[in-house]
């Protein structure tokens, strides 16, 4: 079974940074806040620390903004310039792990559009969303996570798929309910 952990995912750009975390489980992603990126005086990185410590975090993810073609551009250069500023003020331990963001901020806009809210609305969270689009990603693509379901699957079946629970069996012996 895979290790649960405490992530923080992040959607950077100039302007704002959206931030979510996953569930004490390691299963799912809740948006946090936004962060102006657009003040000298407060430096995000420094906000992103202290939620990194608050919530007790293991592994910050961040957003890359690759090109369509996969390449890298300005805008991931500004990214890579900022996980260096991240990194210098994380705590020990804390590690930073890179995700290939493209679309990320096209499906937070449908998953809004979805749950009714207009785009002019929407400005304030959008980047929350982005960002737990992106952690939720990550997430669902950790490391052997199709094997533990597999694992709990198949520790649920018999020798025949159809006789999960009992169901779709002929013999009554095997009823659970």
């Amino acid at each position: 079974m895979k290790d649960t952990i405490k992530a923080l995912g992040i959607d950077y750009g100039d302007a704002r940074i959206g931030v979510a975390i996953s569930d004490d489980l390691g299963m799912m992603a809740h948006p946090v806040e936004t962060i102006a990126n657009d003040d000298p005086k407060n430096r995000p990185e420094d906000r992103i620390a202290d939620l990194v410590a608050e919530r007790k975090v293991d592994m910050v993810v961040i957003g890359m903004p690759f090109r369509m073609d996969g390449s890298e551009g300005d805008a991931t250069a500004k990214v890579r310039n900022f996980i260096e500023k991240l990194q210098a003020v994380l705590p020990d331990g804390v590690e930073i792990e890179e995700i290939d963001e493209r679309l990320s901020t096209v499906e937070a806009q449908s998953q809004l559009k979805a749950s009714g809210r207009k785009a002019k609305d929407s400005k304030q969270v959008i980047d929350q969303v982005a960002a737990t689009v992106i952690l939720q990603d990550w997430l669902d693509n950790r490391e052997d996570s199709s094997d533990d379901d597999d694992d709990f699957r198949a520790g649920m079946l018999g020798d025949d798929d159809d006789d999960w629970l009992g169901f779709g069996d002929d013999d009554d012996d095997d009823n659970y309910f």
